[in-house]
């Protein structure tokens, strides 16, 4: 006789992949009818404030491999600073700009892209100033927890260096991991999992 249950027995964990994009982006998978577009695409119209940005990178595991079926998502403040969030209690944040992005990564060359603003500094909890920066969010299939760092601006040294975040790494080399590479208005932001070159990730 089958014992009787008198309570609710945890479910094995799961990775993350490989059906997020079907969930999170149905028409990069060619499945139409749910969105007009997949939530997250676009960020930015004509009439957002702030100086215009473009981000782009790629994702690579521990063996130097593109990532090709990762989902990525941004989170940040507008060009002033502000989050579009009902918590934002500092004024009001830019109506035309969401603060918020998602992207799956290319099968073709594992490229993901985003065309936003620049953000302005934040107070951090304790009050100090955090320099501009970016709030990444990466799952892909073998990833079990999605994996969260941030991307910094190269030319806000003065700011990075006071940043009360990028102050707490304690490997100082590793600082780089989390600062992009620009051309122009273009920032190249890559990630690596795992490896030499693996990029500080948050536990948050």
């Amino acid at each position: 006789m089958v014992q009787a249950l008198h309570r609710l027995k945890e479910t094995p964990s799961q990775t993350a992949g490989p059906y997020v994009h079907i969930g999170l982006t149905p028409n990069f998978c060619d499945i139409g009818g749910v969105y007009d577009c997949d939530l997250g695409t676009s960020m930015i119209n004509d009439r957002t404030l702030g100086e215009r940005i473009t981000v782009s990178g790629r994702i690579f595991d521990g063996a130097e491999a593109l990532v090709r079926d990762a989902l990525v998502e941004i989170w940040q403040a507008d060009g002033a600073g502000l989050y579009n969030s009902p918590s934002e209690i500092r004024g009001a944040a830019d109506p035309n700009f969401t603060g918020w992005g998602r992207c799956p990564t290319s099968s073709d060359d594992g490229l993901y892209r985003f065309e936003t603003v620049k953000p302005g500094k934040v107070p951090n909890k304790d009050g100090r100033e955090m320099a501009p920066h970016l709030t990444f969010w990466i799952v892909a299939r073998g990833i079990n927890f999605g994996l969260h760092t941030r991307m910094y601006f190269p030319e806000e040294t003065e700011a990075n260096s006071a940043d009360p975040l990028l102050l707490r790494i304690e490997d100082r080399t590793r600082v780089e991991t989390m600062i992009a590479a620009r051309q122009g208005a273009v920032y190249t932001f890559n990630i690596h999992l795992q490896g030499d070159k693996e990029t500080v990730f948050l536990d948050i």
